[in-house]
C-alpha cells in the first residue's frame, strides 16, 4: 500500500478549516464529482489524449480526493503520482490505488498541501480540481498556487493541469421564481418576515439556470492563468458589460466559468454556463433588489467585486454594481447589492 505522512491532526485548525476538510469525508459529495461526465471526463482527455506530455514524469496531485486524476495520469504513463488530501477520504483512495495495481506508482499523503513533506524536491506537472461554486468559493487556488511556488520545476518547463479559467456574467429573467423564494418573506402566516427578505437577498443561489432564461450576451470577466496569477490578484473589482439581447426584465444575475488544458495537443476546455450539459457546479445566482426593465440593444454596466471573508476565508464577499445606459429616462436605474457565499 502507498503510504506517506500522515497529517490528519486537527487540533490546531480553526473550526471554519475542520468543517472545510470534513465535508469531503464522505463518499457522496466524491460520487457526485465523479458522475459528473462534463468534469471527469474532460480530465480524462486532457491526461489520456496527451501521453507524450505524462511519459516518464512526476505529478502532484492537488486534493486527490478518490484519485481518479492520479489514476489517469499513470495511465497516461507517468513516472510516478503524488496525491495530498486532507480529509479521510484519502483511506479508501489508498484502498482503490491498491484495488488497481498502482500502488507501486502513486503516493498518497494524508494533509494539508502546506504542512506534508514530499517524496521528491520537484514534481513536473500539477493536476487538480480545486474549482468551487463561483469558481473561487472554498479558496482552494491558494493551495494550488502554494505548490506551484514550491514544488514545480523552476525551469519554466513545468505544467499545470487545468491552467486556465474565465468567470463569466449574464443577466436573466427570473420573476416567477424570485416571487417564490424572495417574495415569500413578505406575508408569511400574516406576518411581515422582511428582516429575513433581505437575508435570502444577500445569499447567492446555486442553480441551474435555463438557456431560456438568459436576457443578455455573455460577458467575460476575469480571466485566471495559473501560471502566472497571485494569491492576491483573486480578491479583485471588475468590470463588466452585458448587452441585452431582447426586450424583458432582469431580475437577476448570473455567473459561471469555463476552464481550459491549454497544454494539450489539442486544447481541452469545458463550461459550465446556461448553455451547455450540466455540470454540478451549476450557476451562481445574484438577484437583485430591485428589477431592471430592459431592451435589446440596450447595456448594462457595473463592476463586480469578490474577495475572501475576513472571519472564514473560505468563504466569499461577492458585491455587484450596475447601472442601466438607455436614453429612456423613466427606465434610468442603478444599484449596489452586497452577497455573502458560505
Amino acid at each position: 500500500m502507498a503510504t506517506g505522512q500522515d497529517a490528519s491532526s486537527a487540533e490546531n485548525m480553526p473550526h471554519s478549516e475542520v468543517h472545510y476538510f470534513n465535508s469531503y469525508n464522505h463518499h457522496g459529495i466524491h460520487e457526485e464529482m465523479l458522475k459528473d461526465e462534463v468534469r471527469t471526463k474532460s480530465y480524462r482527455d486532457a491526461i489520456y489524449n496527451n501521453p507524450h506530455i505524462f511519459k516518464d514524469k512526476v505529478v502532484l496531485d492537488v486534493g486527490c480526493g478518490t484519485s481518479i486524476l492520479s489514476m489517469f495520469a499513470v495511465k497516461a504513463g507517468a513516472k510516478h503520482v503524488i496525491g495530498v488530501d486532507m480529509s479521510t477520504i484519502i483511506l479508501k483512495a489508498r484502498e482503490i490505488v491498491e484495488a488497481n495495481g498502482m500502488s507501486d506508482k502513486i503516493t498518497l499523503l494524508q494533509g494539508k498541501m502546506e504542512e506534508v513533506q514530499l517524496p521528491f524536491p520537484e514534481v513536473d506537472i500539477i493536476i487538480s480540481e480545486w474549482m468551487g461554486y463561483f469558481l473561487l468559493y472554498e479558496s482552494m487556488l491558494d493551495t494550488v498556487l502554494w505548490a506551484r511556488d514550491r514544488y514545480l520545476r523552476k525551469d519554466g518547463k513545468g505544467l499545470i493541469f487545468p491552467d486556465k479559467a474565465t468567470i463569466f456574467m449574464a443577466g436573466i429573467e427570473d420573476g416567477e421564481y424570485k416571487d417564490e423564494k424572495i417574495g415569500f418573506w413578505d406575508n408569511v402566516y400574516g406576518f411581515d418576515y422582511t428582516p429575513l427578505k433581505m437575508t435570502a437577498l444577500t445569499e447567492p443561489l446555486v442553480d441551474s439556470v435555463e438557456l431560456k432564461a438568459v436576457v443578455s450576451d455573455p460577458c467575460a470577466v476575469m480571466t485566471i492563468d495559473l501560471y502566472t496569477v497571485k494569491p492576491e490578484d483573486l480578491a479583485f473589482n471588475l468590470p463588466f458589460n452585458l448587452s441585452i439581447r431582447r426586450t424583458d426584465y432582469i431580475h437577476a444575475m448570473i455567473a459561471w466559468f469555463d476552464i481550459e488544458f491549454s497544454a494539450c495537443h489539442k486544447p481541452v476546455r469545458f463550461s459550465t454556463g446556461p448553455h451547455t450539459k450540466y455540470t454540478h457546479w451549476k450557476q451562481t445566482v445574484f438577484y437583485l433588489a430591485d428589477v431592471l426593465t430592459v431592451e435589446a440593444g440596450e447595456t448594462v454596466k457595473g463592476r463586480l467585486s469578490c474577495k475572501p471573508n475576513q472571519n472564514n476565508r473560505r468563504d466569499l464577499d461577492i458585491e455587484i454594481d450596475y447601472k442601466m445606459d438607455t436614453q429612456d429616462p423613466g427606465r434610468i436605474a442603478e444599484g449596489h447589492c452586497e452577497y455573502k457565499m458560505c
